[in-house]
């Protein structure tokens, strides 16, 4: 089966990271002009080890929204170290979400928005555009519902602006 096409991840990509340097930033500027909307940033979690990340992503997809949202909620996902500091990844085949823990002193992937990330990728439906409008969605859609709504309208708006397709 060919690959489908990922047209959109660069875009996906740069909003998001626009909404991590907004986060990181959240204790000198705590609230935050988007939209014409002033909002509080909320707290994102940040994880001190693989362990923590593993309860963290059994306890999201044990919540009954999540699980009444997602079919594939009920798929158990295992956490695994990650080689390489480039990028965290999802392997679908057999449900992993593997992490870097440390760049440069930094464990920049031990970070809530990263790990609902890979959860959405978890979520998706077989044959999905890794990155498209059903993905974006979806990992709005979680922001909202497990960091809270003002991170995700934050998320919703800087994909809009960054031309990123959401159904």
């Amino acid at each position: 089966m060919p690959a489908t096409r990922d047209r959109q991840r660069g875009k996906l990509y740069d909003a998001e990271n626009l909404v991590h340097r907004i986060f990181d930033r959240s204790a000198d500027f705590p609230v935050v002009e988007v939209a014409g909307s002033h909002l509080t940033v909320p707290v994102e979690r940040h994880f001190a080890t693989l362990e923590s990340v593993q309860a963290y992503v059994d306890a999201v997809l044990a919540m009954p929204s999540i699980r009444s949202g997602w079919p594939r909620a009920a798929v158990p996902v295992a956490v695994r170290e990650r080689s390489g500091q480039q990028q965290a990844d999802y392997q679908r085949l057999v449900a992993v979400i593997a992490v870097p823990l440390h760049s440069g002193n930094r464990a920049w992937a031990l970070r809530e928005l990263v790990i609902l990330h890979e959860l959405a990728h978890h979520l998706a439906d077989a044959g999905e555009e890794p990155h498209g409008s059903a993905f974006a969605a979806r990992l709005i859609a979680l922001t909202s519902e497990i960091v809270g709504e003002e991170a995700g309208f934050l998320l919703r708006t800087t994909m809009w602006d960054n031309g990123v397709r959401v159904t």
